[in-house]
């Protein structure tokens, strides 16, 4: 019986538990512990002390423990209520949301949901509270009960009653029990300091609980079980649950008890791999200190850090041998928790039985597992701290001066020329670090007899930079070198990179015309628009069979032009279904704005309305008000009639490039459409330029695109659209 004594412990007070109540993490703790824990965090609880009906319920007669509960400030019982805890006059009920209780269990380190009710709605362990009371019987380390009702000095308690909660002498028990009052029907029972139930009631209602929840893993009374939060649970009798645990439990217990030379042949295991592991701890301390001398003095930090490794792991082994050891120990049939498994399959009282024995089955189910599936919770090798200083060695035998950096080697992923040109970097992977680099560029001219002059940027801190203040329609040879204490390292290779052909014009898409906000959305930024046709898609396509047709979606730039060559780029989906890319008269995109076009010839327009998207022959006299490059599916439409500098001859379609470049020279009334990659022109028409010109993006179908990006935006750009101007 001694050795249960760890058994019946309080985890917070470390005394025979008073009064324990079962937490749902399955450990149990004191009535007035748990008070006094949730006090200290704030939540306010009734006084875990005897009822006032009860006679012992005087100030002199409670627990001295109640002495050390640590009441909250003035100023944290004010917060506490206004966050909904309690209640104050004038706060009104059901104001503010339910909160649940969190109490950290003094067992476990965890925080364990109490509800809404707190410790109201915990059951009370009396199978607990009678295995200690025999345990103290037993031991006899319980003192003479006094008398709770006496005059100092107070007389040895001869009864107790289980109704009036205190103990009485002879003459006391006959005061308070007088001849004739509904007081005298009291059964006397032994003298005691814990006075407890008959049976297991409810918390909530008081009703003698008579069903086990399943579902829950909760006894339950009957009104508990006409509840709407049991509704569809798996609900048993009582009976059921009791017979079911203590099957369980009894063939654990008989099982650990049936292997007592097993647990002792693993303890004997388990002791000779700790001397194994002091053993080979040592051995291994001394290899590495042995290798750890052949290096130089500034090594002896590492040494002992190696060390203190070596311990640590050591420490950390001989811990879980030494706790698997103790955890073996306590599975002997003399054990506290054995013992403690014996005294409560005496209990009788069925459900006080269910709520002890579900706590204490697990614990027998994880004896049982570790029996079955034994084996030492650490290893006694320490192979795996074998050093290999060969690595170190080499480093030390290698030191040699500092060297310069390698070349470094240019990302062409990321560097790319546009209203300026962005060129990105980065060293090989073994390469000595670079301090600052030296960016060098230069424009190459075919027609000169000498080569021009490098251009230099000196001490360039990362590894990009930006080359400005450059001609249009130009090729730029770039080079970059590192450098570090050891002087400059080796140039990198060569980077030719192709200016726009005209100033890069700076633009957003314009979202205040009529465009269809159904089918067209235009990015925050005003760089970008996506054509979803959704839901009308499907209805207009209903209409195909009675020719009424699709209309083309429009949205044209923020920016007017009215002189000189301008080039912008774009970038197009290539699962775009239709995408037109182009110029047109702000004028006559106005009228288009309010008669859209349809698509019964998406390809081609009739040349004496100006319509034109780049189909027609070129030879027309009259120049179009529109130009367009008509783009799907991935490919480039080209019209017969274009002029062409590279184009398949079998075909009159090219693969979409990663970027589209338009540049339109407003003075010569001429649109040219480029890759705007390599640069290479695709397809030149005329435009009518007799008014302002703006860019134009029309969508047929799902489709997507976005505007190229400044190198570096500009602080103002002029706008005029509508017949004004302003700054942005």
């Amino acid at each position: 019986m001694k050795n249960m004594e760890r058994e019946l412990i309080c985890p917070a007070c470390k005394e025979m538990y008073k009064q324990p109540l079962a937490l749902p993490c399955t450990h149990n703790v004191c009535h007035v512990c748990a008070s006094e824990i949730l006090m200290q965090h704030g939540y306010l609880c009734c006084d875990p002390s005897s009822e006032p009906s009860s006679p012992a319920s005087t100030p002199a007669t409670r627990s001295p423990r109640l002495g050390r509960r640590v009441v909250p400030k003035p100023e944290r019982l004010d917060r506490l209520l206004k966050t909904g805890f309690g209640t104050y006059p004038g706060r009104k009920r059901g104001a503010v949301h339910p909160q649940t209780i969190s109490f950290p269990c003094p067992a476990c380190k965890r925080d364990v949901d109490l509800g809404e009710r707190g410790l109201s709605s915990l059951f009370r362990n009396l199978t607990l509270e009678r295995v200690v009371e025999r345990y103290r019987q037993s031991v006899s380390i319980g003192s003479a009960i006094m008398c709770q009702l006496c005059k100092p000095p107070p007389l040895e308690a001869t009864k107790g009653c289980a109704e009036c909660r205190a103990s009485f002498c002879n003459e006391c028990f006959k005061l308070y029990h007088p001849w004739g009052t509904q007081k005298a029907q009291h059964e006397p029972t032994l003298p005691t300091l814990t006075f407890r139930p008959k049976g297991l009631l409810c918390p909530e209602h008081k009703e003698e609980v008579t069903h086990y929840c399943k579902t829950c893993q909760r006894l339950v009374c009957q009104l508990c079980r006409v509840r709407r939060t049991h509704t569809s649970h798996k609900i048993t009798p009582v009976l059921s649950a009791y017979q079911a645990l203590r099957e369980k439990l009894t063939k654990s217990l008989a099982y650990i008890l049936s292997n007592q030379d097993m647990v002792q042949l693993q303890i004997v295991e388990l002791e000779e791999t700790v001397k194994h592991t002091e053993a080979n701890g040592s051995q291994a301390r001394e290899e590495v200190s042995h290798l750890i001398q052949g290096l130089c003095t500034v090594l002896e930090e590492k040494r002992a850090t190696l060390l203190q490794a070596v311990e640590e792991c050591q420490q950390e082994r001989l811990t879980s041998l030494h706790t698997q050891i103790r955890e073996h120990q306590a599975m002997l049939e003399n054990s506290g928790m054995v013992g403690y498994a014996q005294e409560v399959l005496k209990e009788t009282d069925q459900p006080c039985f269910v709520q002890a024995a579900k706590q204490l089955h697990h614990r027998m189910l994880r004896a049982t597992d570790s029996l079955q599936s034994f084996r030492p919770a650490a290893t006694a090798s320490f192979s795996h701290f074998q050093l290999d200083v060969s690595r170190e060695m080499k480093l030390l035998t290698d030191l040699t001066f500092v060297k310069v950096p390698e070349a470094p080697v240019i990302d062409t992923q990321r560097t790319y020329a546009y209203d300026q040109i962005f060129l990105c970097w980065r060293l090989p992977q073994h390469s000595p670090p670079a301090w600052h680099y030296t960016v060098e560029y230069r424009k190459t001219d075919t027609k000169a007899k000498a080569l021009k002059l490098w251009q230099r940027r000196e001490e360039v801190r990362g590894t990009s930079t930006l080359v400005e203040y450059l001609d249009t329609d130009s090729v730029y040879v770039l080079r970059v070198r590192g450098c570090n204490k050891a002087g400059f390292g080796e140039y990198s290779e060569d980077i030719y990179l192709h200016t726009p052909p005209a100033p890069v014009l700076n633009f957003f898409l314009d979202n205040r015309w009529g465009f269809s906000r159904e089918r067209l959305a235009i990015s925050k930024d005003q760089r970008a628009v996506r054509s979803v046709p959704g839901v009308p898609m499907l209805f207009a396509a209903e209409r195909l069979m009675t020719s009424c047709h699709l209309s083309i979606d429009l949205v044209i730039g923020d920016v007017a032009i009215t002189q000189g060559k301008n080039y912008w780029a774009c970038c197009v989906d290539p699962s775009s279904y239709l995408v037109k890319v182009g110029v047109g008269l702000e004028s006559k995109l106005q009228e288009w704005f309010q008669v859209p076009q349809d698509v019964v010839s998406p390809s081609r327009y009739d040349p004496d309305s100006g319509h034109d998207s780049g189909a027609e022959d070129t030879t027309v006299d009259a120049s179009p008000p529109y130009a367009f490059l008509t783009i799907g599916m991935g490919k480039i439409l080209l019209s017969h009639g274009s002029a062409l500098t590279s184009r398949d001859p079998n075909g009159c379609t090219v693969p979409l490039p990663p970027r589209i470049g338009i540049c339109l020279d407003y003075e010569q009334g001429k649109v040219s459409f480029y890759d705007a990659v390599s640069f290479r022109e695709l397809w030149e028409c005329g435009v009518d330029c007799s008014g302002p010109v703006c860019p134009a993006f029309c969508f047929i179908g799902g489709g997507a695109l976005h505007l190229q990006e400044l190198v570096a935006s500009k602080q103002e750009r002029k706008v005029t659209i509508g017949g004004f101007s302003k700054l942005d």
